[in-house]
């Protein structure tokens, strides 16, 4: 699919023979929590081509990057490993320092030779970088210019490359600030991904279908009612705990235990909404018609057996953890005939059989589609990865929390700050 124009230079159009790049990823990885070791690697190897073309052209790269937070404490570690690992893929040598922009990283950047890379220390590791001081502090781009990271680093580059969509919601100094300072630039996987989430939202191939599930429904209704007031949607299947409130609000009786469930996330809020997109929208949703329960819920002792009925049939003393299906063969009809595809949220509890079908068979179908595929989002890539080939799919975007604030036309602090650095550039203002 051919994307939109971006007012974001891209970095192959650097000359960075004996430059050097501070070079802004996101590597941040799921760890496990007893070994402290990674556990897997989709971002880092994605970071790899756009690493690989700075070295090979004689760049002189200085990495920043993050792992955990401290809303995230488990997962902040140092980034050792990281640098081991991307040696490894680029087979390059990629040093590290544990020291994030102090006298000892300035050392290490100074010393680097045309060709060789060094991941200096979790930014997580400065007080500027982490995410209550993004939301208590609320420092504007050129005030983040400021703090210590940006003075420290910025004096010793050439250039700044972001290559780091995952990210690009956080309004933080490594993400926001370099570009007000030093000529910047888009890596390869920043152009890949904003590209084909702006071709899916603004140029889709037409039937464009959403498919929206998981149990985090805040993410789909942020983004349904911006994709079908502008038409970017032509149709949206809902399943896992969205499909469940759909239904609710078209009212439909779930009993107790779902209605328990759901109040205890405080995710009944979102049925009054619900209800609003249905009466505005509702020839354009596609709901579960069916779905899957425990016939032995409650029996100690007994295994999990998979159990389906119509919406209007089924037991009022249960959950249902998936899609029935009815369903499944429902939504493959769409799917099929669907010119672009965006899909994010599982069908159900993927994890665990009996409830993996609904996701399985539905993400098979996705992968064999026609049409042009996005997917995005932890558990959709997840699961994409247990039940399919990741190669099959038009894109696969690694911002879960980016990529749908794009989508629902939020506004993305790095993607402003990029564009704001390209006007400047290209429109005689100097750094």
């Amino acid at each position: 699919m051919e994307g939109p124009r971006l007012k974001i230079k891209p970095c192959t159009e650097l000359e960075l023979a004996g430059k050097t790049v501070i070079f802004r990823p996101d590597i941040n990885s799921p760890i496990d929590p007893e070994t402290k070791r990674i556990v897997n690697t989709n971002r880092i190897e994605k970071t790899v081509p756009t690493l690989k073309l700075l070295l090979d052209a004689g760049a002189k790269v200085a990495l920043i990057a993050h792992q955990g937070d401290t809303l995230d404490y488990q997962n902040l570690i140092p980034l050792a490993e990281h640098a081991e690992i991307l040696a490894r893929l680029t087979g390059r040598r990629i040093s590290y320092i544990d020291d994030v922009c102090g006298p000892a990283a300035q050392a290490a950047v100074r010393a680097l030779s045309p060709g060789e890379a060094v991941i200096l220390g979790n930014l997580r590791y400065l007080t500027e970088e982490i995410s209550t001081f993004e939301t208590v502090v609320k420092l504007t781009a050129q005030e983040m210019t400021h703090t210590w990271l940006v003075r420290s680093l910025a004096p010793l580059a050439d250039y700044y490359v972001n290559d780091a969509f995952a990210a690009a919601h956080r309004n933080c100094p490594s993400m926001v600030a370099f570009q007000e300072v030093l000529p910047s630039a888009g890596g390869l996987q920043l152009m890949e991904e904003y590209t084909a989430l702006k071709s899916v939202m603004d140029n889709p191939k037409r039937p464009c279908v959403y498919v929206l599930g998981g149990a985090k429904i805040s993410d789909a209704f942020d983004m349904m009612r911006k994709v079908l007031s502008e038409g970017s949607a032509d149709y949206i299947l809902t399943a896992g705990v969205t499909g469940i409130v759909m239904h609710l609000a078209r009212g439909e009786d779930f009993g107790p235990v779902v209605n328990k469930f759901l109040a205890d996330r405080s995710l009944d809020v979102f049925i009054p909404e619900a209800k609003a997109l249905l009466s505005e929208f509702g020839d354009r949703y596609v709901l579960p018609v069916d779905f899957a329960y425990d016939l032995h819920a409650g029996e100690e002792g007994v295994k999990p057996e998979r159990e389906e009925a119509p919406v209007a049939q089924l037991p009022k003393d249960r959950m249902f953890p998936d899609v029935g299906h009815s369903t499944i063969a429902l939504f493959k009809e769409y799917i099929e005939k669907a010119g672009s595809i965006f899909v994010n949220g599982p069908a159900g509890m993927y994890e665990r059989e009996p409830w993996a079908d609904g996701t399985r068979e539905i993400w098979k179908a996705i992968a064999d589609a026609p049409g042009y595929t996005v997917i995005g989002g932890g558990d959709t890539i997840s699961a994409a990865t247990k039940f399919t080939d990741l190669a099959k799919y038009g894109y696969v975007c690694t911002g879960g929390g980016a990529m749908v604030r794009f989508l629902a036309g939020k506004r993305l602090p790095l993607i402003e700050a990029m564009e704001k650095a390209f006007e400047r550039e290209n429109y005689g203002h100097r750094f």
